[in-house]
């Protein structure tokens, strides 16, 4: 078992089942999904689209809310 799957393991021991539930769920999903990116150089295009007020208003909110954690949102 590599790392990371140990420590996916290790958090659902403290989850109640029905959160277990949930993220198998969400893993068999994930695994049905077909996931593709788009490569750097696709996006290029829109570099500078954002007005620098706008991404330093976006900076500021997400600074201000990392590190809480909300236990209603799942």
């Amino acid at each position: 078992m590599n790392a990371i799957v140990e420590k996916v393991v290790e958090q659902l021991q403290f989850l109640p089942q029905e959160l277990q539930w949930r993220v198998l769920e969400f893993t068999r999903t994930l695994a049905a999904s077909n996931l593709q990116g788009v490569a750097g150089s696709q996006l290029l295009r829109f570099a500078g689209a954002i007005p620098m007020s706008d991404v330093q208003i976006m900076s500021e909110t997400i600074e201000q809310g990392c590190g809480r954690v909300d236990a209603d949102e799942w």
